[in-house]
């Protein structure tokens, strides 16, 4: 008994010996990137800061507190911290083999047989107690480099989650946005129905003097109504937009959100867009690409040192004896040790590395697109950007032109000189471009609030999930 104890123990310690030397490396080759740009072409050098929480600087508690109970309190967030908190416990699984496996053992067993023949009876009682061990030497790394493969997948779900809030805020302020556009759409259509009705009585005035046609009456009668055909409509969007943000921050649909602004707010400043390189450590969502990378990888050594032999030791100490003041008195160890190596798996294992290649190819296409589709996005708002503020510029202009137009239409009409058809068109055109006006200064602000997500940034490194989970 002792000669195997201490033969069990030389194994145990040849084969740690044998792991502190082995190598494990995920063979991780860094990716080339050679072809990202080296600027934004319409990138200027004299801009503002990069603002962390750049929402604050609409200077709106009313926005601050939705996007507070965004990030608190919407369902995406949660679903992605639960999904963080499933693959953190698959890693702490994936590792408990690095660590011998330890089980307890106890049993009880009592016969009684009767013997005819001779009428006599027997009785028999066995009790046992024991511990029952087993380790795997990780001699080529398999365990650790599936561990290690989990770890990073932890890390690219916690950039999910960094990504899941970025665009919960940039989402919760374009709707805000949006309900505040259609507050102001719904104040011009009923300032213009206010209008349109009193040339509708000019106009009837005048047609009970016999100064203007039947016709004159139902072209204005017309425009009446259709403004007043747009007033549902807009009032229904905005009702719509109120839902989806109540869901947004985790509220029900009926929510009531005080969102008091009549008038959309100044235009924040563009933020510094820096490099296209820079997106590489800004963007939680190439960061979790880069992870997911590293990851396959380590999954391609994974497979690589499951075609490699394995070792693995085992032991028992068992105590056992018929009567339970005894059960010390007898004992039994044994140490084993098995070498397991693969000879015919019909290809299984090499298919498997072949796989796990594939994967890491497909890893590193995702990567490469999440970096491309960022720059995309970034160029995408900085282009838009610089041409809204010149159409809203022109569109500026022409309703102050369109407006004298009207105005001068309106004199030439009342004076006799035209007839009602100049008017009418400029009417329409001034009240047209008014909501158009709206709509173009709504557009840009939910532009820069998209540059500023394109741009991404670190401020949701600090979110933490402080609720129980299943809250």
């Amino acid at each position: 008994m002792k000669n195997k104890f201490i033969a069990g123990a030389c194994l145990l310690i040849a084969a740690l010996f044998l792991t502190s030397c082995s190598g494990f490396n995920s063979g991780i080759r860094p990716d080339s990137m050679a072809d990202v740009p080296k600027a934004y072409s319409l990138y200027e050098n004299e801009v503002s800061g990069f603002p962390q929480r750049w929402w604050r600087q609409f200077d709106s508690p009313t926005l601050d507190s939705l996007i507070e109970e965004a990030l608190s309190g919407s369902f995406s967030l949660k679903e992605a911290w639960a999904r963080l908190k499933q693959v953190r416990e698959l890693a702490v699984q994936s590792g408990a083999g690095l660590y011998p496996d330890l089980n307890a053992t106890s049993g009880a067993s009592w016969t009684r047989q009767n013997a005819d023949s001779v009428s006599m009876e027997r009785e028999s009682k066995d009790f046992s107690l024991g511990l029952a061990g087993s380790y795997e030497l990780d001699l080529w790394g398999r365990i650790r480099s599936g561990r290690q493969a989990d770890l990073l997948e932890v890390s690219a779900s916690r950039e999910e989650i960094s990504t899941a809030a970025m665009t919960l805020a940039a989402g919760v302020t374009s709707r805000w946005l949006d309900i505040i556009s259609q507050t102001m759409q719904l104040g011009v259509l009923e300032k213009q129905l206010q209008t349109n009705t009193t040339y509708l009585e000019l106009i009837e005035l005048r047609f009970q003097n016999s100064m203007a046609t039947a016709l004159d009456v139902f072209q204005q009668k017309q425009i009446v109504e259709k403004i007043k055909s747009q007033i549902p409509s807009v009032a229904a969007q905005k009702q719509l937009l109120a839902h989806e943000l109540a869901v947004l921050i985790g509220k029900p649909p009926q929510y009531e959100l005080n969102i008091e602004n009549n008038f959309l707010p100044d235009l924040i400043p563009i933020p510094a867009a820096g490099i296209p390189a820079d997106l590489l450590s800004k963007r939680p969502d190439i960061r979790a690409a880069g992870f997911r990378l590293q990851a396959a990888d380590w999954q391609v050594a994974e497979a690589r040192a499951n075609r490699l032999p394995t070792i693995s030791l085992s032991a028992q100490a068992l105590y056992s004896a018929d009567q339970l003041d005894l059960i010390f008195d007898n004992w039994l160890l044994n140490l084993a040790g098995n070498l397991v190596g693969p000879l015919i798996d019909g290809g299984q294992r090499s298919s498997e590395v072949r796989r796990q290649q594939a994967v890491v190819d497909e890893k590193l296409a995702a990567y490469r697109q999440t970096v491309y589709t960022a720059i995309k996005e970034v160029e995408d708002a900085l282009v838009t950007d610089c041409r809204k503020q010149q159409r809203i510029t022109a569109l500026e202009s022409q309703i102050d032109a369109a407006r004298k137009a009207l105005e001068e239409a309106r004199q030439r009409y009342f004076k006799g000189v035209n007839d009602y058809l100049p008017v009418l068109t400029q009417l329409l055109a001034v009240q047209g471009l008014e909501l158009d006006l709206i709509q173009e200064k709504t557009q840009l602000l939910t532009n820069r609030v998209g540059l500023y997500r394109a741009l991404g940034g670190t401020w949701t490194d600090a979110l933490k999930d402080e609720r129980p989970f299943g809250a």
